[in-house]
């Protein structure tokens, strides 16, 4: 099936220059999924959905699934070479261009900024960014 899953990576974890992938997208509060999930056959395309992310209503990311790198059959095909995937596994794709990380001047999320992102067809999510525990 597929859903929206917002790909949230932790710079201050991924500039350390270790575990970029693992460390940087890996805690608990990364990567929230939803609103729902829809079944394969309720999307006719997968390769045929816009993608949009606004911070604080500014519209920051804006693409379409037909720009991927790769398409979604291919990464789950590669994937299946040396993994079993199995029945609630998530595989995601990334995100479309305009990550602040690639911008100049770099922008990054601050505590109380507001994700509004969504996938047509797919529903919508919004995160309040907050600061580090402690």
């Amino acid at each position: 099936g597929y859903m929206v899953c917002n790909d949230i990576s932790e710079r201050a974890f991924q500039m350390e220059g270790t575990g970029q992938w693992l460390k940087g997208k890996s805690a608990p509060t990364l990567g929230p999924c939803g609103p729902w999930l829809v079944t394969r056959d309720e999307i006719a395309n997968p390769q045929k959905l816009d993608l949009w992310l606004d911070v604080d209503g500014k519209r920051m990311q804006t693409g379409t699934t037909a720009n991927m790198i790769f398409p979604v059959r291919d990464l789950v095909a590669y994937i299946s070479r040396f993994l079993t995937l199995l029945p609630g596994d998530i595989v995601t794709t990334g995100t479309p261009p305009g990550v602040g990380m690639g911008r100049n001047p770099k922008i990054f999320l601050k505590a109380g900024n507001v994700m509004t992102l969504g996938i047509g067809g797919l529903g919508e999510q919004r995160q309040k960014v907050v600061g580090p525990r402690g």
